[in-house]
């Protein structure tokens, strides 16, 4: 099973403006951190980054791997798209934090038949109302 890392949204107050921020990155692109995560093999493998936003995961971008980065940083590499998931509840933390593959909400195509389709600020309001 693939591991995850979970996130804030920082900057961002809508799961639509995170779309859109996604999108605008183009090609792959690397968002940098300190260290490397020690467990990051497991990553790699199917892994995404889970975005919090409002004090709730609600999407993911799948991880494509590591790289290094300016200054002896680390880039964790991604695709340039934000999947929406089930929203689930998820305290804010600084920098990232591993998210084990049990425990990670399903994608919104998952038995959220339609639900994909909404506009993605109607589908952050009905997320923060606790119906969908």
């Amino acid at each position: 099973m693939p591991l995850h890392l979970t996130k804030v949204a920082f900057g961002c107050d809508s799961i639509d403006y995170l779309a859109q921020r996604l999108a605008s990155r183009g090609g792959p692109w690397g968002l940098t951190t300190r260290y490397l995560p020690k467990r990051h093999a497991e990553i790699v493998e199917g892994g995404s980054l889970f975005w919090i936003l409002k004090h709730q995961l609600i999407g993911r971008t799948p991880i494509i791997g590591f790289g290094e980065a300016e200054g002896g940083r680390t880039a964790i590499l991604m695709e340039p798209r934000l999947i929406l998931v089930h929203p689930q509840p998820k305290r804010a933390h600084q920098g990232w934090r591993y998210l084990e593959a049990e425990h990670a909400p399903r994608d919104l195509g998952e038995g959220g038949e339609g639900a994909d389709e909404l506009p993605p600020e109607m589908l952050g309001e009905l997320a923060a109302m606790g119906l969908v």
